[in-house]
């Protein structure tokens, strides 16, 4: 890709650039689809509760312990080298989990998988952030890569209603198909890079280690938070050792000659918004499509295609994030549409609060919409704010660093509504009635998480007006080129 900040996008530029936006199609896709056919595997190969809870939750802890290290080490070994040889993996693990005969071969597929998406997707991230300048064509680009990701998760959860019917075997062997098309194509298009130079005395291995480890028993401990006071003991010892190897990780990183993560990062306010506005959202946005799932499947009894068909109306920001999500932050910048995509999922998730035990879909087709509006307004936005201002040598990691905030708020959402929901169905009598107020109370956490991104991303505002201030009396050409690099 062209790195010149006027130089006119070729052919070559946008089939890249496909490629690398069909790489988190993947992923969205792969995490959806299986969503959709856990319910199946498990049927057919007899599998515990826990047992199928793992063959989700397998995937999170991988994604979610790697994703740091995966970022610098696409920094570090090279960005091509990291993105093919990961995409390989993914591809050869997919295979392997299509063919499972029991449940820990589900599982350790599934992790491995996971693993590999957390040293691929920051790769990819950071080869469009490096390729190109600051500005409208990278902010394009990241618009245009977040929202098929998204995208990606949409269609996903329909295609998965329909391979499962064929057979859930094929949600494990579509993706192979995919994968293995990007990787002929990336081998041809993905430019070659100069060998990276060594890191003195190594890559921090020490650093790298503590950081994994400590994700792993972070994730491992969020994921057993559904299950309340079964356990409780080894939930709480998890996430002690996961504040353990954080400090540790803080102490080896302060005195390390070349540090996996440069502490200094941390004092971008930008970025560190971005992260945690980002972790908020989208663990709202996950926990408000699972209870409404569990409303549709448990209570409603729909099937998990007519589930599927009734969520993609949610998938309208594959279409709006390319197309409008960018025209809204050249004219307001990053801050005012991020902020205004928080506001937006309030309104969407407050308006399900109500839901009733027959509710038409035209009654849930307005808070769907809103949702998969809000994403397409907030999500990209996100993206840029979490990269911009970041050193070049560094894109990998703040890549990282953002998927690692986005992996944890996934995990956070989804465990936040699943325990609020068993509490509040314990006491109850397990009527179709108390099942339906207990979603209505689960409900509540993913309001609860937007209105305080809403709050974390209304700071931002502040560099906004400050920024419009000192452009008072510029030319008209001027005040939108200061717009377009507002961070959020």
């Amino acid at each position: 890709m062209s790195t010149a900040p006027a130089a006119r996008t070729s052919g070559r530029d946008r089939a890249l650039l496909l490629v690398l936006c069909g790489t988190i199609f993947l992923e969205g896709s792969d995490v959806a689809m299986l969503a959709v056919a856990v319910p199946t595997i498990r049927a057919d190969l007899g599998l515990t509760t826990g047992t199928a809870a793992w063959v989700m939750s397998g995937y999170v802890l991988g994604y979610a312990g790697f994703t740091l290290l995966g970022g610098r080490a696409a920094d570090l070994l090279g960005r091509r080298r990291m993105f093919l040889t990961w995409l390989g993996v993914f591809l050869v693990f997919s295979v392997l989990g299509g063919f499972a005969t029991d449940g820990w071969m589900l599982v350790v597929a599934r992790f491995v998988t996971g693993v590999a998406a957390a040293f691929m997707t920051p790769a990819a991230m950071s080869i469009i952030t490096t390729s190109y300048p600051e500005g409208p064509q990278r902010d394009k680009a990241l618009l245009i890569f977040a929202g098929v990701g998204a995208g990606g998760f949409s269609l996903g959860l329909v295609i998965g209603g329909l391979l499962t019917e064929l057979g859930w075997r094929w949600v494990f062997f579509a993706p192979v198909f995919l994968a293995g098309a990007l990787l002929l194509a990336a081998l041809r298009l993905l430019p070659a890079e100069a060998r990276p130079e060594p890191a003195p005395r190594g890559y921090d291995l020490p650093g790298a280690a503590s950081a994994a480890a400590a994700m792993l028993l972070f994730a491992y401990g969020i994921v057993r938070l559904e299950h309340r006071g079964a356990g409780l003991r080894l939930t709480l010892g998890a996430l002690a050792a996961g504040l353990a190897l954080v400090a540790a990780f803080i102490l080896i990183e302060r005195h390390a000659t070349a540090p996996l993560v440069r502490l200094g990062i941390f004092r971008k306010a930008t970025m560190v918004r971005a992260d945690l506005a980002a972790l908020l959202f989208l663990g709202a946005f996950f926990g408000f499509q699972f209870i409404v799932t569990l409303y549709l499947q448990e209570l409603r009894g729909w099937s998990s295609l007519q589930t599927a068909i009734a969520l993609i109306v949610m998938g309208c920001d594959a279409v709006l994030a390319p197309v409008l999500t960018p025209r809204l932050v050249h004219r307001f910048g990053n801050s005012r549409v991020i902020f205004g995509g928080f506001l937006l999922a309030v309104v969407a998730y407050g308006l399900f609060l109500p839901v009733g035990r027959d509710w038409s879909y035209a009654a849930m087709f307005p808070g769907l919409l809103l949702s998969g509006i809000a994403f397409a307004l907030a999500y990209g936005p996100l993206t840029i704010a979490a990269t911009d201002s970041v050193a070049k040598e560094e894109q990998g990691l703040a890549g990282g660093l953002l998927y690692t905030f986005t992996q944890f708020g996934s995990a956070v959402g989804i465990s936040a509504v699943t325990a609020v929901y068993g509490i509040a169905a314990a006491g109850a009598d397990g009527s179709p009635g108390a099942v339906l107020d207990a979603y209505r109370t689960a409900l509540v956490v993913p309001v609860v998480m937007v209105l305080l991104g809403a709050a974390v991303s209304a700071l931002g505002l502040r560099g906004t007006r400050t920024a419009d201030s000192r452009q008072k009396g510029a030319a008209p050409a001027a005040r939108d080129e200061v717009s377009d690099g507002v961070p959020g």
